[in-house]
């Protein structure tokens, strides 16, 4: 790898750490309902594609089985979520959204609007799907090597 790109790649990677800082304590700022970004995400998750194992919810949120099991523990203890049989296999679990979680949710979608509204409400439809195409990229690459 060139010098140039070197230090292209190094600034690009502390702006995008400094977002994520800055994205967070935004959320921890705003945050009224005592959840993380992550239980949000899995609320929604939940609420738009229906109950999940322990592993896809996992696979989806790019987080370990364990971390899945932290983001559901409070959660279920909050009653937002339940942990069910799989009926197509006894020996599986799900997780399910609650009637209460989809209101928590609900709730939470304001203070995501917010957010995100003051993250990217700046940039153009173009460049919001240029930035979506870009961190997708990012993602599914995301092996180190430069494609």
């Amino acid at each position: 790898m060139d010098n140039q790109r070197y230090e292209t790649l190094s600034s690009l990677f502390e702006v995008v750490s400094s977002l994520e800082r800055k994205w967070a304590n935004e959320w921890n700022q705003q945050n009224i309902l005592g959840f993380s970004k992550s239980h949000i995400l899995l609320l929604d998750l939940l609420a738009k594609e229906g109950p999940k194992r322990p592993s896809s919810i996992a696979e989806r949120l790019k987080v370990t089985t364990g971390g899945v099991t932290v983001l559901t523990t409070k959660l279920i203890n909050s009653g937002l979520i339940e942990k069910t049989q799989s009926s197509a296999d006894r020996r599986a679990s799900q997780i399910a959204i609650t009637p209460e979680g989809e209101k928590v949710l609900k709730e939470s979608q304001a203070q995501v609007t917010a957010m995100v509204n003051s993250m990217f409400g700046m940039l153009t439809n173009d460049e919001i799907k240029t930035l979506h195409t870009i961190f997708e990229k990012c993602l599914l690459n995301g092996n180190g090597s430069s494609k």
